[in-house]
């Protein structure tokens, strides 16, 4: 597979980077092929897939956020005129839009809500036949010593209601299963659901609040557990 040095995954985003590289291990490419990518962000994996797919080939990049298209703008450029990134909610894709030999979700999947079957419905919806879905997300097992090692520190420090917080959001998040089962629900052939655990090796303190992965997606969303954000970096 040819690659342009300009389009590889940056080694620099430690969230997006190991979930699109999931993403393309599943992922069958080629030149000429029409790729509609969603949750597309700031253009993670987009601009690889535009690289492999080549001038007769197109990719539609959407993204619900108006500051992450202009972001993903800004970096394109003049290049890579086949691709092109514009602000759309994938929950409710506009009927005139045309089918596509793939469609791809990197780290997609929990901005589905509130009705995630319907949205992968939809997806599906688009697919050529032939065509392949991929999407990848951070499922519980994504994470699961990290999950555990933040709630027996909000144990011990008797932090109650930010507790009550986490685990509704855990209990929210989406399995691997549940995204094979609503697969399975729509008919499509050769389904793989796949889980790839994330071993993160930190100390505890300073050293895990401030890890570049961490703190970039995981710990995210742990602070929004808190009222006081100070209370979560004295935690």
């Amino acid at each position: 597979m040819n690659q342009h040095p300009r389009w590889l995954l940056p080694k620099h985003d430690y969230w997006s980077t190991p979930f699109a590289e999931s993403l393309l291990h599943h992922l069958d490419l080629r030149p000429g092929l029409r790729i509609l990518d969603v949750a597309s962000g700031h253009g993670i994996p987009a601009f690889f897939l535009a690289e492999q797919v080549g001038p007769d080939g197109d990719v539609l990049a959407i993204d619900v956020s108006a500051g992450q298209v202009a972001r993903a703008r800004a970096i394109q450029g003049s290049h890579l005129p086949w691709l092109r990134f514009e602000c759309m909610d994938m929950r409710s894709l506009p009927p005139n839009l045309p089918t596509f030999d793939r469609v791809t979700g990197n780290l997609s999947v929990m901005f589905f809500r509130p009705n995630r079957y319907d949205t992968v419905h939809g997806l599906v919806e688009r697919l050529n036949p032939g065509a392949q879905l991929v999407l990848t997300f951070p499922s519980y097992g994504t994470f699961d010593s990290l999950w555990q090692q933040v709630d027996r520190a909000m144990i011990q420090q008797a932090l109650n209601k930010e507790r009550e917080l986490f685990q509704a959001y855990l209990n929210e998040r989406p399995s691997a299963q549940e995204g094979r089962t609503w697969l399975e629900k729509l008919d499509l052939e050769r389904i793989g659901a796949f889980e790839y655990p994330l071993e993160v090796k930190t100390g505890p303190g300073p050293e895990f609040l401030h890890h570049p992965l961490l703190r970039g997606g995981f710990l995210d969303d742990v602070y929004e557990c808190f009222e006081d954000q100070s209370l979560a970096d004295r935690s």
